[in-house]
């Protein structure tokens, strides 16, 4: 597997991640717990999208990593 796949898939498995922590917060009936996944899924949407930004920079500089 490649860097860039490697990253795309950090990536992918982030956003499944942010879903997941979004749903529960959602479906948590406790309200403490609710506010602790609120601000990790805001926490993860943050990484995400740094890391979004490293995969347009990868596949700026390495055209070999775009459209894998």
């Amino acid at each position: 597997m490649t860097v860039g796949s490697n990253v795309k898939q950090c990536l992918a498995t982030l956003k499944d991640i942010e879903a997941q922590l979004s749903s529960l917060a959602l479906n948590s009936l406790d309200k403490e717990a609710q506010a602790v996944f609120h601000e990790v899924t805001l926490t993860v949407g943050t990484i995400k999208k740094d890391l979004q930004y490293r995969v347009l920079e990868l596949e700026r500089q390495e055209p070999q990593y775009s459209g894998s």
